[in-house]
C-alpha cells in the first residue's frame, strides 16, 4: 500500500497537527523496517521485531481518565478506577498534544473495531512512533483498500508517548495520562509508550458505548468455537490464561480478548490480533501462540539470549508483563468472520495463589453472577515490592480498569443472557494446587485443557450427588472425577494432606470475597449475595 503523505497531512491538520511529515497506513514490513533504521527495535530468530516500551510495561490504571461532560456525568460510575477529568483541562491539554506533534514524523493507520457490522466503529490511529502503528495494524481489524478510499473516523486516538505533562498545570496525576472524551469522540495518550493504553482505550469506550447505545453486553473474554458450532467464553484477568486455552486446535478461535454479547445472540470479536503474555512461552505448552511469533508480529519488553537474537521467555529482568502482539490470521484455526452464536458454556479464569478453590467447579445463577461481580485472581509473592504470601485481587467483571458502567450493570445483563441462553458456568482455577504459592505447585495445563475439553463435551456429568461435590467453604460443585485428570487433583483439600491448613486458608479467603463484595451490597439483590462464600473465623 502506497504512502498518501498529502492527504494524510491534510486529515492531520484537521486535528490541529501542522507541518508534520505524515505516513499513512504503511504495511508491517515498512514500518519494521523504520524501527530497525531508527534504531527502536531489532528482529529476533522467528521475524518478529522485539521493542522496549520504555519507563511503563504495562498500563497505569491511576492515570486513566474520562472526561466529565453532559454525555458522562450520570451515567459513569465515578470512583478511583473511572476517575473525572474537566472539560476545559482535556482542551488545553490536548491543543498542547498537537502542538508538540507539529512538525515532527508521524504514523497514522485507519483500521476498526467490532466485527458484526452492525456494531463497526472506524478509528484513527495517530502515533508518534512506528511500532505503534504496526501494534494498532495488529490489534485492529483491517479495512481493506475500497474502505480505505473513504474512510472516515469514528473515533480518533492521538498518542504522544514522549510528551510529558506538568500535572500541577495539566490537570493529571504525573506525567503520563490516557483520557477518554465521549463528546469529542478522543482517546488522548501521553506520557507512556506502553501499547496496551491504545486497545484498552477503545475496549473502554465500546464498554460504555455498547450497553447504553446498544444493548449489547461488552466482555473482557476470549472466545471460540466448536465444530458443532458451540460456543464457548472465557472471562479472566491478566495472567490466569485467556489467551493459551482459547488458543484449541480443536476449536477455532473467535478472539482472544474482546467481545460483544448482542441481543441477537450473537457473539463477536472486537479486535483482528491477540495481545498475549509471552512470560514462560514455550511451544510445548502453547503452540499456537509460539508459533504466531513471526514476521509481523510486535515482541514487547523481552530479552534475548546472551550474544544472540533468540528471546529468553524466561527472562523478566525488564518486566514479568512480556508481551506480543499480532494479527489474529497468524494462528491457523480461527473462525472468519469472528463471530458465532450463543455460548453453551462460560468459563470464569482465576490464578488462585491460596491454592483453595477447586481446580473447576460449576456455578449456579447466583454464584456466577456473585463471582463475575467479584472479578477474582491473586497476586503471588515477589511480584510487587513488600508482597510476600498470595494477596487476593479483585476486578469487577473481570475487568474493572475498563468499565465505565457501574459493574453490576454488566452483571445484569450476563445474569439475563446466561438464563435466556441456558448456558453453563464454571470456575476454573489455574493457579495453585497443593497448597498456596511457594508450598504448592501451578496447576498442570495438560490437566486444565482435560477439564475444560470434558465440560465441553459434557463428560462432567449430572449436577447431583453422585457426580458432584459441594464445596463446604465456597459452596460451589466440584466434578468427582473427570477424563484424564487423577480424581485427587479435583480436590484442593485432598491435595493439601492437612485440613487444618487448608480450612483455615479457605476461609481467609473466603473473608478476602466477603469484604470485596461490601461496596456492591446495595446494588445486588439478596439472590446473588447468596451466590457469595460463608464467613468464618478458624
Amino acid at each position: 500500500m502506497k504512502n498518501s503523505i498529502l492527504s494524510a497531512k491534510q486529515t492531520v491538520e484537521n486535528y490541529g497537527i501542522k507541518e508534520a511529515t505524515v505516513h499513512w497506513n504503511l504495511s508491517p514490513e515498512k514500518l519494521t523496517d523504520i524501527c530497525v533504521e531508527k534504531g527502536q527495535g531489532k528482529i529476533v530468530k522467528s521475524g518478529a521485531l522485539m521493542v522496549n516500551t520504555g519507563e511503563f510495561t504495562g498500563r497505569s490504571p491511576l492515570d486513566r481518565f474520562i472526561v466529565k461532560d453532559n454525555i458522562t456525568k450520570d451515567k459513569v460510575w465515578w470512583g478511583d478506577i473511572n476517575i473525572p477529568f474537566e472539560e476545559d483541562k482535556f482542551d488545553k491539554l490536548y491543543n498542547k498534544v498537537v502542538s508538540y506533534l507539529s512538525n515532527k514524523e508521524l504514523y497514522v493507520r485507519d483500521s476498526y473495531a467490532c466485527a458484526d457490522e452492525n456494531f463497526r466503529i472506524n478509528i484513527r490511529i495517530i502515533s508518534e512512533l512506528p511500532w505503534s502503528s504496526l501494534f494498532a495494524y495488529n490489534m485492529f481489524l483491517r479495512p481493506d483498500e475500497n474502505e480505505l478510499k473513504n474512510f472516515t473516523p469514528d473515533w480518533t486516538i492521538v498518542q504522544a508517548p514522549s510528551f510529558m505533562a506538568i500535572a500541577s498545570e495539566d490537570g493529571t496525576r504525573q506525567h503520563n495520562f490516557a483520557i477518554l472524551n465521549f463528546s469529542k469522540k478522543i482517546a488522548l495518550i501521553g506520557g507512556t509508550g506502553y501499547t496496551g493504553e491504545i486497545k484498552k482505550g477503545i475496549f473502554s469506550a465500546l464498554n460504555f458505548i455498547l450497553p447504553v447505545e446498544k444493548e449489547t453486553l461488552p466482555m473482557h473474554c476470549s472466545a471460540n468455537v466448536g465444530e458443532n458450532g458451540e460456543t464457548a467464553i472465557f472471562f479472566g484477568l491478566s495472567g490466569t490464561g485467556k489467551t493459551t486455552l482459547s488458543a484449541d486446535p480443536n476449536r477455532k478461535l473467535i478472539g482472544d480478548d474482546e467481545h460483544g454479547w448482542t441481543k441477537d445472540d450473537i457473539i463477536f470479536n472486537f479486535e483482528g490480533g491477540c495481545y498475549a503474555k509471552v512470560i514462560d512461552l514455550s511451544k510445548e505448552n502453547e503452540p499456537d501462540i509460539y508459533n504466531a511469533i513471526r514476521s509481523g508480529a510486535l515482541l514487547e519488553n523481552v530479552v534475548c539470549k546472551a550474544n544472540t537474537n533468540e528471546v529468553d521467555f524466561t527472562n523478566t529482568s525488564i518486566t514479568q508483563n512480556t508481551r506480543v502482539s499480532y494479527p489474529i490470521h497468524h494462528i491457523d484455526n480461527i473462525q472468519e468472520p469472528s463471530l458465532a452464536g450463543n455460548p453453551k458454556n462460560i468459563f470464569f479464569l482465576t490464578a488462585d495463589a491460596f491454592g483453595v478453590l477447586p481446580p473447576i467447579s460449576r456455578l449456579l445463577p447466583n454464584q456466577a453472577a456473585y463471582h463475575f461481580i467479584s472479578g477474582y485472581t491473586a497476586k503471588v509473592a515477589g511480584t510487587e515490592a513488600g508482597v510476600t504470601e498470595p494477596v487476593p485481587s479483585f476486578s469487577a467483571c473481570f475487568g474493572a480498569p475498563f468499565m465505565p458502567l457501574h459493574p453490576a450493570k454488566y452483571a445484569e445483563m450476563l445474569s439475563k443472557k446466561m438464563k435466556d441462553s441456558n448456558v453453563s458456568v464454571w470456575l476454573v482455577n489455574t493457579g495453585w494446587t497443593g497448597g498456596p504459592y511457594g508450598i504448592g505447585t501451578r496447576m498442570k495445563l495438560k490437566y486444565t485443557r482435560a477439564m475444560i475439553n470434558a465440560a465441553l463435551n459434557g463428560d462432567l456429568g449430572k449436577y447431583c450427588y453422585e457426580d458432584y461435590h459441594i464445596h463446604s467453604v465456597f459452596g460451589v460443585a466440584q466434578p468427582r472425577k473427570c477424563p484424564g485428570v487423577p480424581t485427587d487433583v479435583l480436590s484442593p483439600r485432598t491435595t493439601w494432606n492437612n485440613d487444618e491448613a487448608y480450612y483455615k486458608m479457605a476461609f481467609k479467603l473466603s473473608n478476602a470475597f466477603r469484604e470485596n463484595f461490601n461496596k456492591f451490597e446495595m446494588s445486588a439483590n439478596e439472590e446473588i449475595r447468596r451466590g457469595g462464600p460463608q464467613r468464618f473465623s478458624f
